[in-house]
């Protein structure tokens, strides 16, 4: 199909697009730009989108090619699409592999078909610093141990290159997935495995998996495990991540708990297969020392290493990271976004995106629950407006999100929802406790002791609690497959990823079949309210519509709103 003026987008020459929400083809342009291009903007009507290198490449490693991209923008497109957009789509596309690095012997050399193209990088001050001459034949030697390094100096350049060098192979180890009755691997768990391991070619060992929390992520990383069959490091996010992974792992592999180790602040376990934490490995005793237990990495013949939510790589295991590029890594995660920017590095040092699929379909097929995303808007009172509008910007933050008026939303929100399990969620820990003790209800911050926090999650779990408040601690891992209401009080500025994981707690399959509820209680025309804009980005990539309602229209006769029960 050609362009049509009834069509939904408008490709500009800037690679910006506009999509039109209110048209009848809005969700099958919406689901095909998510493929290639970066949501930049979402208000009511029109949705700005960009196309970027990096988005470009991504598909591109994913095996998305230029024609099919074209072929998409002009069946969605009003207008032509600029000739120099689709010159770029086939530039940057074009660009990625154009590159590769292969293992000749014991040394690792860059090598192109275009000739020009290696004395272009040979010239470059970024990349030359990680080369040590060329062979007779006129390809790139890189230096010993600079493999990581290229890779990221490559990128810098908007050159990704294709490592086809190969992996080590790592201490063999017997490890096969148990189905049984609470276990079936589903049909995209079992796809992006494969995607990643590439039937263990030498362009498969190195990526990342993106799929909504609650979609099984875990049982992905153990089903990559059972097709490489080596040992195994696990870096997560925290002791009650390590211990889900270890019971994950004991309970639908193979492996037995003599094979599973723990490597934390309690427990300092190396065993075939080992699971740690990002916050043990970037431990040290103050700014000028190393990091203690970076030699983690070399102390196991790992042949995979699994980074679970890659999004939250800190900084410093980059390094390591790029140390290491001589073993297969795998990066889980539920969105690409970084708050720090450096996403470029995710796909040079752990490896580009190799599965995606939309979290609405998923929803659709019945593999995480359907979600209804609500934003209630509530008032500062009069006191706290004149102290909002004389504090810095940080402080008119802070105060629009601890606004006191939010405990009476959140009193309404759980008069409506009687029978479910709810969370409430909150970025400051004297918030937090403050709706702890209105409530009368159990609270998890990074203060709780860890035996602490896995008896309240496991109260949760069983029903033996209905309502538990928690801070930031609870954004991510954590396993609470019946919980089906999310109240959020306050979040991390404008943080997507936050947003994701936050969502992602109440997606899991619920056992009566229910939907979940995702609540923002935003104050109205204050910074809270502009940063939940940038928060509910991520909620429009995934095709979730968001309904803003003033607090006063909560029903307080157990009725959600949309007029359904909950």
């Amino acid at each position: 199909m050609g362009y049509d003026p009834k069509n939904p987008l408008i490709v500009q020459s800037d690679r910006s697009m506009l999509l039109e929400v209110d048209n009848p083809r809005y969700e099958g342009a919406r689901d095909c730009l998510g493929r290639f291009a970066e949501l930049e903007k979402s208000p009511e009507h029109i949705h700005t989108y960009r196309i970027s290198p990096l988005s470009l490449w991504n598909a591109a490693a994913a095996g998305l090619g230029a024609d099919r991209i074209l072929e998409w923008l002009g069946a969605f497109s009003k207008y032509p699409v600029p000739e120099n957009v689709a010159v770029d789509i086939r530039d940057y596309i074009g660009k990625y592999g154009k590159l590769k690095l292969v293992k000749v012997g014991e040394e690792l050399h860059l090598i192109s078909e275009d000739r020009l193209l290696l004395e272009e990088v040979a010239r470059s001050a970024v990349v030359s610093r990680h080369l040590e001459g060329r062979t007779p034949g006129g390809d790139l030697i890189v230096k010993a141990g600079a493999r990581g390094l290229v890779k990221q100096a490559l990128i810098k350049v908007n050159y990704p290159v294709e490592d086809l060098a190969g992996y080590l192979d790592g201490a063999a180890l017997g490890v096969d997935l148990v189905p049984g009755d609470r276990f079936r691997l589903r049909h995209y768990q079992e796809n992006a495995a494969r995607s990643f391991h590439a039937g263990g070619r030498v362009e498969g060992g190195t990526g990342v998996v993106v799929l909504p929390c609650g979609a099984g992520k875990t049982i992905v990383g153990m089903a990559v495990m059972s097709l490489v069959k080596t040992h195994t490091l696990i870096l997560t996010t925290g002791r009650t991540a390590v211990g889900q992974w270890k019971r994950e792992l004991c309970e639908k592999t193979s492996l037995t708990e003599a094979e599973v180790g723990e490597y934390t602040s309690e427990l300092k376990e190396i065993k075939p297969v080992t699971v740690t934490t990002y916050q043990i490995l970037t431990y040290r005793k103050s700014k000028v020392d190393a990091f203690v237990h970076f030699g983690l990495f070399a102390e196991g013949d790992w042949g995979l290493i699994i980074y679970d939510e890659v999004h939250l790589l800190p900084a410093p295991v980059f390094r390591a990271t790029a140390d290491i590029q001589a073993r297969r890594r795998l990066g889980l995660t539920a969105t690409l976004v970084r708050e720090d920017g450096r996403e470029d590095d995710v796909f040079s040092l752990v490896g580009p995106k190799k599965y995606d699929i939309p979290w609405k379909e998923l929803e659709t097929q019945g593999w995480i629950a359907a979600a209804s995303c609500i934003e209630v808007r509530v008032d500062l009172d009069k006191a706290l407006k004149g102290k909002y509008a004389l504090a810095a910007q940080r402080g008119k933050f802070r105060i629009a999100s601890e606004n006191p008026r939010k405990a009476e939303v959140v009193r309404r929100i759980l008069e409506m929802h009687p029978e479910d399990r709810v969370l409430i969620i909150g970025a400051y820990v004297g918030q937090v406790k403050l709706f702890a003790r209105i409530l009368g209800a159990p609270l998890i911050t990074g203060q709780t002791p860890q035996i602490e926090r896995d008896r309240l999650y496991a109260s949760f779990r069983c029903g033996d609690i209905r309502l538990l408040i928690v801070s930031k601690v609870a954004n991510f891992a954590i396993d609470l497959p019946d919980a089906s209401v999310a109240i959020q009080v306050s979040g991390t500025f404008g943080s997507r990823q936050e947003e994701a994981q936050r969502l992602g707690r109440i997606l899991r399959p619920k056992s009566d079949g229910g939907q979940a509820w995702f609540y923002s209680v935003v104050s109205r025309s204050t910074r809270d309210q502009e940063f939940a804009v940038k928060r509910q980005l991520f909620l429009t990539e995934q095709g979730y519509s968001y309904r803003i309602v003033d607090a006063s229209e909560l029903k307080t006769d157990r009725v959600a709103p949309g007029g359904r029960r909950p």
